[in-house]
This record gives structure tokens, C-alpha cells and sequence, in this order.
């Protein structure tokens, strides 16, 4: 059974406005959400940075889907409290929060004077944090030495059910490695091919079997010219290769790298399109691969014809 999220853009919109979103997604028939959690948005023209896991209580609360946020622990996030957050929606909404966990990016470290180690260093931290908070969760009482460290921490308050745990990863090298300890993967949308050795490489890493997640970068408009428009002002500064988007260090520099980002390069990382049909072939095509759960991120400011539209014509054709 396919289910199709909403996904919360807090780069882009002020957090009571993305509840007002999600709100609508759900009576439109989106089953699922999931938001971004940043401390700087990716350019000085997306102008919003929400703090995610305050607004994720309220969102849970508004509405009755399932929600899933992700984050990178052992940076400007210890792990525990991480864990400490997580553990406490999910014992408040059973079953209807999953936490999928990156290597972080230094647009949300440099800002609060965190170091920013090599991708190997960061990758290392990751893995000691999603074994902590598994202990935590568990209600062991940790004491620990790494990345980062605890001295006997026990969380008190905890759900009957720890909640998912999931590696983000964009690479097939770094799919493979999350395929080794996560309960699932999520992605970002790319050429088929690319995303095929993704996949082949996340099974191939002991993945198989695992459920996959994907997160599908769009721009819907009423012509090709203001998708095109649109998916160029809001989201040119996210189109670069894995290296570029982890080392850079805030919206300034993001802006500067685009500068040279032309609209038709938008085309492939983003699905930019004014007809239904084509973005009701890409679903198809990603749930061929595959894909479990595919979160929609419209980077066009129009939400509600958006959720409107993909809710009466787009989301009733897919597989129940």
C-alpha cells in the first residue's frame, strides 16, 4: 500500500502557516507528513527556519497523521536529548512518529560554533548516536565516551513502542552503510538510474526487506513557465551534489554558489511540471522502485492549489 506524505518545508514558511498546510493535506487525502529541521534555511530568499520539534507537537495534535522529521544527532543535538524528544511524542501519539537520522550539514552546526568534522568522523557520531538512543529508549541507563558523551543518563518517560528509526542517506556508498543499522531508508528524488543504485545498493547492505522512504522535490503550476520560475526563486541553492550542500556554511554562501544556477538546471532534481500526468508517472515510477512512502515537497508558494489538485486528481489513482 502506497502512502504519499506531505512534506513541511519550515525553510519556506512560517511554522503556524505549515500547520495550516498540513491541516489541509490531510483533508485532501495526504495519509503521512514529515518537516525538515534546520537552524538556517538553504538561502536568504527561502527567509524561514521554524524550530521543528516544537512545532511537531502541535502538527500531531492538529491532525491525525502519522510524522516524520530528520535530524542529525551529535552536533548541535545531543543525542539523548534527541532521544528524550522523540521518545516523548511518540509515547504521546503512538505509532505515528518516526525519526530518520543524517549525518548533518554545517549550514545548522558553523552557526552555533560547532566543530564541522570530515563526512567519516560525522558518519562514526551517527552510528554512536542511533546505538545511544536505542539504549535510552530501551531504559538502559548510559554512561558514554565517543563523539560525545553521557554519565548514566535514563530516560523516565518512554513509548510501549520505540519509534522507527530511520538513515537518511543520498549516496549509494552511504546507503549501503545505512542499510547495515537503520529499521528503514529515506532518500531524495533523482534520475531514475541514480536512484536505482541507491536502492540496489541499500538492499545490498543488509536493506533488504526494509521499508524505503523518498522525498520528491516538485514544482506544480497552473504553466511550465511558473513552475520553472518557481522551482528556480525558491530552490536553486539545493541542487548541488552531497558535498557541497554538508560543507557550506549559511544562506550567504548557498546564494553565492547559485549564482550560476540557470532555471532549465532545476530539471531533474526537481519534477518541474503544470501537468498532472507527468507527476502522476513519477509516483508510478517510484513506487516501481520500490518506494513504500513518497513525501511531496511543492516548492511553489501555492500550497492549497497544490494540495487541492493532487487531492482530487493525482492521489485517488494511486495503489490502495
Amino acid at each position: 500500500m502506497a502512502t504519499i506524505g506531505y512534506h513541511a518545508s519550515h525553510e519556506q514558511y512560517p511554522p503556524s502557516q505549515l500547520l495550516r498546510y498540513a491541516q489541509a493535506a490531510e483533508r485532501a487525502g495526504f495519509t503521512a507528513a514529515m518537516c525538515s529541521d534546520h537552524f538556517y534555511p538553504w538561502s536568504e530568499r527561502q527567509g524561514q527556519s521554524g524550530f521543528a520539534w516544537s512545532w511537531l507537537g502541535a502538527a500531531l495534535q492538529a491532525t491525525e497523521l502519522p510524522f516524520g522529521v530528520v535530524n542529525a544527532p551529535g552536533g548541535r543535538y545531543h543525542p539523548a536529548i534527541v532521544a528524550q524528544a522523540a521518545a516523548t511524542l511518540a509515547e504521546m501519539f503512538p505509532g505515528r512518529f518516526w525519526l530518520a537520522l543524517g549525518s548533518g550539514q554545517n549550514l545548522n552546526e558553523h552557526p552555533l560554533a560547532q566543530p564541522w568534522p570530515s563526512k567519516a568522523e560525522r558518519n562514526e557520531r551517527l552510528l554512536e548516536a542511533a546505538e545511544v538512543m536505542r539504549a535510552l529508549w530501551r531504559g538502559e541507563r548510559v554512561t558514554h565516551r565517543g563523539h560525545f558523551g553521557l554519565n548514566g543518563a535514563q530516560l523516565y518517560t518512554r513509548p510501549a513502542e520505540p519509534p522507527k528509526l530511520v538513515g537518511a542517506a543520498i549516496t549509494p556508498e552511504t546507503a549501503a552503510w545505512v542499510g547495515s543499522w537503520a529499521d528503514a531508508l529515506i532518500t531524495v528524488n533523482k534520475p531514475t538510474d541514480e536512484l536505482r543504485e541507491v536502492v540496489d545498493a541499500f538492499q545490498g547492505g543488509a536493506g533488504r526487506g526494509k521499508p524505503m522512504l523518498l522525498q520528491l522535490q516538485l514544482a506544480y503550476a497552473p504553466t511550465e513557465q511558473e513552475a520553472e520560475r518557481a522551482a528556480f526563486e525558491a530552490w536553486r541553492t539545493n541542487i548541488f551534489d552531497s558535498p557541497v550542500l554538508a560543507n557550506l556554511p549559511n544562506p550567504e554562501a548557498f546564494d553565492a554558489a547559485a549564482a550560476f544556477v540557470k532555471p532549465s538546471d532545476l530539471r531533474g532534481p526537481v519534477r518541474v511540471s503544470a501537468d498532472l500526468e507527468q507527476h502522476l508517472d513519477r509516483l508510478h515510477e517510484l513506487l516501481a522502485l520500490g518506494f513504500s512512502e513518497v513525501y511531496l515537497h511543492n516548492v511553489h508558494p501555492d500550497q492549497h492549489r497544490f494540495v487541492r489538485d493532487f487531492g482530487a486528481r493525482v492521489l485517488p489513482r494511486l495503489p490502495k
